[in-house]
């Protein structure tokens, strides 16, 4: 066989994969913007249908597909042909070293001035992504590695089909600040990209350089100017500010997995009074219906 022939092969060989990461690419950007299939095809000019063929490899976009998908979101060609951007994903993917003019749109220039920067993630072989479970252990290296794809792989993965679309993560808390969720409990939380789509009341993963990983629940109140109110659901812990600058990433908590079922005490006292406001309920239903 001549060298000819067998340099083929490799050719075809390399191109394939090449193709193969593109297609997971686009499934990564989609995913990262938070968009359905519909509205990135609507965005690039392709149909929904072709999107999905791409997605899933049973096609390959064309250069002006490529193109638009540079342009539109600060994205090299290069890049989005010979990298996984999902390993490789920092602050710089999405605008830094774009040539295209895209990135000059107003969308672009649009001051966020409490924005979390870009998550990085990993996904499975089909390209959907995991959910890295940080436990209370790793939480001391997690602040220093969470935007390192390699610590990202070092974590242990596992999905949950019932949850909706999102971006998810696992922590394990410690501490009794949140009782009745106990130490060891972990928390399923999905990714929120900008501090103010905070929601009164609801409880959130902290990441923060001073206070490492909190779980608290979290209040966004015009008056507090650039601070959130973190809040402990054990009493015997008081509240705290913390400033919006110095959240560097924050998670919705969502769900959670617990080796113990939350004790939500009864005592006695409260049982006798439970019962006896019952009784007294009773007897006055009795007297009413006596009368009638």
């Amino acid at each position: 066989m001549s060298k000819l022939q067998n340099e083929k092969p490799r050719r075809i060989g390399k191109a394939k994969k090449q193709l193969e990461k593109v297609n997971e690419n686009l499934v990564f950007i989609r995913k990262q913007k938070k968009l359905t299939q519909e509205q990135f095809a609507d965005r690039i000019g392709i149909k929904r249908s072709a999107l999905g063929s791409y997605e899933e490899g049973r096609a390959t976009p064309g250069n002006d597909t490529l193109i638009k998908v540079s342009a539109l979101f600060g994205i090299s060609l290069d890049r989005l042909l010979k990298e996984n951007l999902a390993l490789t994903a920092d602050a710089s993917v999405f605008g830094s070293d774009s040539t295209m003019p895209a990135a000059n749109t107003s969308a672009a220039k649009e001051s966020l001035p409490y924005k979390t920067k870009v998550l990085a993630l990993t996904v499975d072989k089909e390209g959907n992504e995991n959910i890295e479970l940080v436990p209370e252990k790793a939480s001391a290296g997690y602040l220093h590695g969470y935007t390192d794809p390699k610590y990202l792989e070092s974590l242990p993965k596992f999905r949950l089909p019932f949850l909706p679309a999102g971006t998810y993560r696992a922590f394990e808390i410690k501490g009794d600040s949140m009782l009745p969720l106990t130490p060891g409990s972990i928390i399923i939380a999905e990714y929120v990209e900008e501090v103010e789509d905070i929601k009164n009341g609801q409880t959130y993963i902290i990441l923060t350089e001073n206070e490492g990983i909190v779980y608290k629940r979290v209040f966004l109140n015009p008056e507090l100017g650039d601070t959130i109110m973190l809040h402990s659901d054990n009493a015997n812990y008081k509240p705290y500010l913390v400033n919006k600058h110095d959240i560097k990433e924050l998670w919705r908590a969502k769900a959670f997995i617990s080796k113990e079922m939350p004790n939500n005490e009864t005592t006695l006292e409260k049982l006798m009074s439970t019962v006896f406001d019952l009784q007294n309920e009773i007897l006055t239903l009795k007297k009413k219906m006596g009368e009638a």
